[in-house]
């Protein structure tokens, strides 16, 4: 790939989660592209391969590593691997995250008539307090997790940085998606949060929040299964000026921005919205 402009990255150690994944992997590659060595950490040894030697490959420095997120012992592990390859962390991008269906509701509004012609369908009242759970842990104890073990080296370097990764659910949220929509408000919270508490730590903490991107999670949510767009497509890009989807490299110059201490030195606590202005627009 290649970056629509470049930092000097040149001996910093970038630590991203969820970086086999589709974005994950666009911000891994961002990061090496501009001179960053790359730990790719995923819950699988071989997607975190798979980009880690694409990286090579295009002249980079990375490695894959397994990891979950939520597993405290399973990421000292991997920063013992990270330091022992790489050098402590400079960079860590909190890219792991996602939606469950048992975390989401087959209806945008409750209507009880409808409820009762077809009582299958999953309301509120029907979500399982598991799937809620694990989708407010994967996406903030999934962000918080990782930001102990590796911002703890962090607070002895300089021009070190965390970014995290909210959503444009964590402004508004978005029907039938009250779990995800919560978690990635927590984000959001916490960025600010970490971003007060590091402040003398000299370690900058924002976070992007993408508007809509078509990804594997909700592509049957924008998409029916003959490729045509759903009801749900046509109200987003209804209420996006731009009237389009973002795609994923769309994202990167936000990172790079964040990324830079050369650029965003006094830039902390922020949450970028890259959107195609969704937040901006009111429908009138």
């Amino acid at each position: 790939m290649t970056v629509p402009f470049k930092v000097d990255l040149s001996g910093k150690v970038a630590v991203v989660t969820g970086g086999g994944g589709v974005l994950g992997s666009y911000f891994a590659k961002a990061l090496a592209e501009c001179g960053a060595k790359v730990a790719i950490l995923d819950l699988n040894q071989e997607p975190a391969d798979k980009v880690a030697n694409e990286i090579k490959e295009a002249g980079g420095t990375a490695i894959g590593v397994a990891a979950n997120v939520l597993d405290r012992e399973a990421l000292e592990k991997a920063r013992e691997i990270v330091e022992k390859e790489l050098g402590t962390c400079d960079i860590l991008l909190n890219g792991a995250g996602g939606n469950n269906p048992r975390g989401t509701t087959d209806d945008e509004f409750f209507n009880l008539e409808e409820v009762k012609k077809n009582p299958e369908m999953k309301t509120f009242f029907d979500l399982d307090p598991k799937g809620v759970g694990f989708v407010f842990d994967l996406n903030f104890l999934g962000t918080l997790l990782p930001s102990q073990v590796f911002a703890k080296a962090m607070t002895e370097k300089k021009g070190s940085c965390i970014i995290n990764v909210s959503s444009m659910n964590a402004y508004t949220p978005l029907t039938k998606i009250p779990a995800y929509s919560g978690a990635k408000a927590a984000i959001s919270n916490f960025t600010q949060w970490c971003a007060t508490y590091f402040a003398k730590a000299g370690i900058r903490v924002n976070a992007i929040a993408p508007g809509f991107l078509v990804t594997a999670q909700n592509q049957k949510l924008l998409f029916n299964e003959d490729g045509t767009p759903t009801a749900r497509t046509g109200k987003i890009l209804n209420s996006t000026p731009m009237e389009r989807f973002g795609e994923p490299e769309e994202l990167i110059g936000g990172v790079l921005f964040l990324a830079s201490e050369e650029a965003a030195s006094f830039v902390t606590g922020v949450v970028l919205p890259i959107d195609g202005g969704f937040s901006s627009y009111t429908g009138v």
